[in-house]
């Protein structure tokens, strides 16, 4: 019914840049949330940041002022550009979205991408 697809994970540098987006498909009515969230080896999943569909913001301490996150609610897309990478921001990043179907367009239901990898390291 509904499919979220990460992409724009990679190896970079410290210091380095990426950016990631979530591409969300399928048998949409509404897209409430969209959130990050990472999940290094050995460490439970934990917030990175999330934004409303009016566009409020709110990110985890250990990002804030490096990580932007944006969405494109016309193309049920969210992004998020990390800048100044620090090793310990590799993890696997999730794409988490809100979402109501045209199924059931009242009920919202909490959707995950298969997520993708990034890997600080010189």
């Amino acid at each position: 019914q509904v499919q979220l697809v990460e992409s724009g994970g990679g190896l970079v540098q410290p210091g380095g840049s990426l950016r990631l987006s979530c591409a969300a498909s399928g048998s949409i009515f509404s897209i409430n949330d969209m959130a990050w969230y990472r999940q290094a080896p050995g460490k439970e999943r934990e917030l990175v940041a999330a934004m409303t569909r009016g566009g409020s913001a709110n990110y985890a301490d250990s990002v804030k002022g490096r990580f932007t996150i944006s969405r494109d609610n016309a193309k049920n897309t969210a992004y998020l550009e990390m800048y100044s990478l620090k090793p310990e921001d590799t993890a696997v990043y999730y794409c988490n979205a809100q979402i109501a179907t045209v199924y059931r367009p009242y009920d919202t239901v909490s959707y995950w991408g298969q997520g993708t990898q990034v890997t600080v390291s010189s």
